[in-house]
């Protein structure tokens, strides 16, 4: 079977972008794989990092926020399992995110020498890091178990979630890429974001306890809305969903995805010489 050929003609570019995304679709899987190797190369206890950091980031927020500062679970769940609830779609943007906006700068190599839609290799970063949140669902299914909670119906509907939680990882993630290659100064903004992120964000306590007249506001941050609908999700039951919240929330979604890619491909051209 032939290969497909890439023809490279002027003006042609912008026209046959997206089928080149099709074409390159085998690279999608090559820097997904090498990342995946090279992330756990070396390493004493290899995946099992995956578990460990957000098993004991879920034991300290409970201590702190269910045991100490005595804030209340959703629904009445064990507070491990909504701590952990939202931990997981955090973790895996605070990942994907970091990773999609250092990933041009450390394909640069790559970038410089030879032809390819650039878009592969953030979209591939994003990837490789709902590999670790696959990994690190083990231990909600687990606590699950523990405490012998049953999720209610709504569990079905957690891959939309997932979706959304892609999305604002691979768009937000789009725009610093592409920032990164002309302004150095973010690699060092992203890590302050990430953190700063994680105290706004509603991980080791309930988005409920937010005064109602600032909930539509708090929803701004897109990730309230994304972890709001993971706990829907997981704890079902007699949890309330903030859904003009969660509808705000997707469109800043919305805007940080279609937004980044307008912006990463209007400044494509460019990497390979400022890069």
């Amino acid at each position: 079977m032939n290969s497909p050929s890439i023809i490279i003609e002027a003006g042609k570019t912008e026209k046959n972008y997206w089928r080149d995304l099709w074409h390159y679709r085998e690279l999608f899987y090559f820097l997904a794989w090498r990342d995946i190797l090279v992330r756990y190369k070396q390493t004493i206890i290899g995946v099992a990092w995956a578990l460990i950091r957000p098993f004991l980031t879920m034991v300290v927020f409970t201590v702190v926020f269910g045991k100490l500062a005595k804030l209340p679970s959703d629904a009445g769940s064990p507070y491990p399992i909504m701590v952990f609830a939202g931990m997981l779609p955090w973790q895996f943007f605070a990942a994907a995110f970091t990773e999609a906006a250092n990933s041009l700068i450390s394909n640069s190599n790559v970038i410089s020498k030879v032809y390819f839609p650039r878009l592969i290799i953030p979209t591939s970063a994003v990837i490789v890091s709902f590999v670790d949140f696959l990994v690190s669902f083990g231990i909600l299914v687990l606590l699950m178990v523990w405490y012998e909670f049953v999720p209610d119906w709504n569990v079905l509907l957690l891959p939309l979630f997932m979706l959304v939680a892609f999305f604002v990882s691979l768009g937000s993630g789009l725009w610093i890429a592409a920032l990164n290659v002309k302004y150095r100064d973010f690699r060092y903004i992203v890590p302050f974001i990430v953190q700063m992120g994680m105290y706004i964000s509603p991980v080791g306590f309930s988005s409920s306890i937010i005064p109602e007249q600032w909930r539509l506001l708090y929803s701004l941050n897109p990730m309230v809305g994304v972890i709001d609908g993971f706990r829907w999700t997981i704890i079902g039951g007699d949890y309330q969903m903030y859904w003009p919240g969660f509808l705000l929330s997707l469109a800043v979604v919305t805007f940080l995805l279609v937004g980044g890619i307008y912006y990463f491909r209007k400044t494509e051209k460019t990497f390979a010489d400022l890069i």
